[in-house]
């Protein structure tokens, strides 16, 4: 399993078995960390793995998903940082699940204080993850999320490789599934907006979900040999929209 076909099988795992993974194991995903591109460049990223097949963080076990691993991601603090680190995680999970191994997203607000900040940058996300109880993975039918329908104005008929990166990015995960996004459709490019919320909680995440759609975007584009660039067009972010926000394009270059 490739990570483009991980993004139609995967979901979140929540029941754990504390088996201890191999050496060679966590060493591949420290390889692939250090591998993978960012949204955006120059903004400081680290990753740290805790270790709780002791028990080591119960905090995290007994308010959150109790799990043997969790990667901790950390960030500075720019512009867009958090669709950066969201970004990030994606591909981690991602990577983890065609691999064989279960993952979850989960808050960042129960960890130990000293964990809070490693080499001065912030802690946004934790993903918990191991050898799942069952099954990490299910059929694409079984995935909980809007029709691309109701996501999409088609203003032309999408080609084939427009629906795959659209289908994609319909199956990214977000915070309580609020799938925040909507897409205008064109001919070869795909105008990406945020749905507003009246919830802060949400609006909170907003940034953080973007980065992981965008991250099964850019995956779908690769394995499609397509040259993709996500860029914000000014002509588009100087309008007014009363119900969504205008957030970046997905442009197939010539």
């Amino acid at each position: 399993m490739n990570l483009y076909e991980a993004i139609f099988v995967r979901k979140s795992v929540r029941n754990y078995c504390f088996d201890t993974l191999p050496p060679q194991t966590l060493d591949k995903i420290w390889e692939h960390y250090k591998e993978m591109p960012a949204l955006f460049s120059g903004i400081g990223v680290d990753m740290a793995i805790l270790d709780n097949r002791k028990g080591q963080e119960r905090m995290l076990s007994m308010f959150s998903v109790k799990a043997p691993y969790y990667m901790a991601f950390y960030s500075e603090e720019s512009e867009r940082y958090l669709m950066n680190v969201g970004y990030i995680m994606e591909q981690m999970v991602l990577y983890l699940c065609s691999i064989g191994l279960g993952t979850c997203f989960i808050g960042s607000n129960r960890v130990k204080k000293a964990e809070l900040e490693k080499n001065g940058k912030r802690l946004v996300g934790i993903v918990a993850f191991g050898k799942s109880h069952g099954s990490h993975t299910r059929r694409q039918s079984e995935a909980k999320r809007l029709p691309l329908e109701d996501l999409c104005v088609f203003k032309e008929v999408p080609r084939q490789w427009m629906t795959q990166m659209l289908e994609a990015a319909r199956l990214s995960p977000s915070s309580m599934n609020s799938q925040p996004w909507r897409f205008v459709v064109y001919d070869n490019r795909i105008h990406i907006f945020s749905k507003k919320h009246s919830v802060e909680k949400l609006r909170k995440w907003d940034e953080v979900n973007f980065g992981i759609m965008f991250a099964n975007m850019m995956v779908a584009a690769e394995e499609l040999w397509l040259d993709v660039d996500l860029i914000r067009l000014g002509d588009i972010s100087q309008k007014n929209f009363s119900n969504n926000q205008y957030v970046l394009s997905a442009i197939l270059k010539a």
